[in-house]
């Protein structure tokens, strides 16, 4: 058994991870876009895929998925298993990424789909399905629910050699605790070998009381000056959560309230379908929030919200956000200001000194997001479209409401497990973030388990 990396190793985009189970079977875990400094012109598949028998998704993340078209192109012909949800949601991620960053054609898109719909193999958590493998090998997999976005889960796969049996678990991305919607991730009873995801590895969140508290006095502040508040926040997940912790504020706040007056856009056609796809798929959302459903209550639907459509009307909502009399909250993507509609907000209104912006995720090295969030404290300047804008707007960062797994709780991940791994390898990360999980780890876990930091 080997494992080999085709992303996410020098930096948290593009995972892609092979599994190779003997000489002539792999099977790969994810395969997503590379975005920011980890991009790539040429996103054709590098790698050899002649032994490569099946496709195993964890989430619908572009830095998961995004790939997948090129790996259907190359010749990809085995099955693509994933959650039942995370297989509603796919079509709808590549379809939306092959009309932004490849072709218009209707004719190309609908075949790539056809080519993908005749691949997805829909699978529920906790059921182990067998992956295609040549003898002598045996090799079985089954999906954990993950709590990081819908649909989202970790994979334990067994590998079997006549009476040897290894398990490899991969983590995808996990979930924070106590995020809306969605139950926290429980650590699997046993792994031998763990690939682990390290995006905040180096880190701690707020406490989700704190990061509230602390959302409820940035926007407070913010919309005393009838300001807009730019929140760059990615389609799946992130928007849902933000809607929910928004209405609950909202709610709970008295009517005399501003809270009352402000308005909330959600200016994304694939964030308003993936937030259809929460409410389709409620029997997921955890005990908090279906309480409040059976409370009569709409945490991704209420009176203050706003979806906007087309194009034209996101254009016509810009320019009557320029001459409001009214505090306005505007959830747009792409999460990490890398394109989509955000860009066009931030291009109107970084440099008026009523707008606040506040990130809520992980902002990838060479980003736009990265860059606001590096020059916005000292007024400085960001390029937009080839123009120089000067970021007079107030920047802030909230941590808590990042849908990954804190340093806590990827540690907690593993000292969960009832058997410890014996060998662990850290991906998905930036250096400092890996580094301070290894030596974690160490600390944590003593001598008895290797700890290596994964390399392309």
């Amino acid at each position: 058994m080997q494992i080999l990396h085709h992303g996410a190793v020098n930096g948290v985009t593009g995972s892609c991870h092979e599994l190779v189970v003997n000489e002539q079977t792999s099977v790969l875990i994810d395969c997503g876009l590379f975005q920011g400094e980890d991009s790539k012109a040429d996103l054709s598949i590098e790698f050899n895929i002649t032994h490569v028998t099946a496709l195993i998704v964890t989430h619908c993340h572009i830095d998961h998925v995004g790939r997948i078209p090129y790996l259907l192109a190359a010749g990809f012909k085995g099955p693509i298993f994933t959650s039942i949800a995370s297989a509603s949601l796919l079509p709808l991620v590549i379809e939306d990424a092959l009309k932004v960053g490849v072709t218009r054609d209707s004719k190309i898109i609908a075949a790539c789909l056809s080519l993908l719909n005749k691949r997805i193999v829909a699978v529920d958590y906790k059921t182990w399905f067998e992956l295609p493998c040549k003898e002598p090998d045996k090799a079985k997999a089954r999906f954990q629910r993950a709590g990081h976005i819908l649909g989202s889960a970790y994979v334990e796969i067994d590998i079997t050699n006549n009476d040897n049996k290894h398990r490899v678990v991969f983590s995808g991305d996990l979930g924070a605790p106590y995020t809306p919607l969605l139950p926290s991730p429980k650590p699997p009873y046993k792994a031998d070998t763990l690939v682990i995801e390290s995006t905040y590895g180096d880190k701690n969140h707020q406490g989700r009381k704190e990061r509230t508290k602390t959302l409820k006095n940035i926007i407070e502040r913010a919309v005393t000056d009838n300001g807009v508040v730019l929140v760059p926040a990615f389609s799946i997940g992130r928007t849902q959560e933000l809607l929910y912790e928004l209405e609950q504020l909202i709610h709970s706040s008295s009517k005399k309230s501003k809270w009352r007056d402000i308005h909330v856009i959600l200016d994304s056609p694939m964030a308003a379908n993936f937030t259809e796809q929460y409410k389709k798929f409620k029997h997921l959302w955890d005990s908090e929030a279906k309480r409040k459903v059976a409370n009569s209550r709409h945490p991704l639907d209420f009176k203050n919200l706003t979806t906007v459509d087309s194009h034209k009307e996101h254009m016509a909502i810009i320019n009557y956000l320029s001459s409001r009399q009214k505090p306005a909250i505007i959830l747009a993507a792409s999460g990490m200001c890398t394109g989509g509609r955000i860009v066009n907000y931030l291009e109107r209104f970084l440099n008026d000194k009523t707008t606040d912006v506040l990130f809520v995720g992980y902002q990838g090295r060479g980003t736009l997001g990265r860059d606001i969030q590096k020059y916005g404290p000292r007024n400085g300047y960001v390029f937009i479209n080839d123009a120089r804008i000067t970021i007079n707007a107030k920047v802030h960062t909230i941590s808590g409401y990042s849908a990954h797994a804190d340093q806590n709780g990827l540690i907690k991940f593993v000292t969960g497990m009832h058997k410890k791994p014996s060998y662990i390898k850290i991906v998905h990360g930036d250096d400092d973030a890996k580094n301070a999980l290894a030596a974690k780890y160490k600390e944590v876990l003593g001598n008895d388990v290797e700890v290596e930091i994964g390399r392309s």
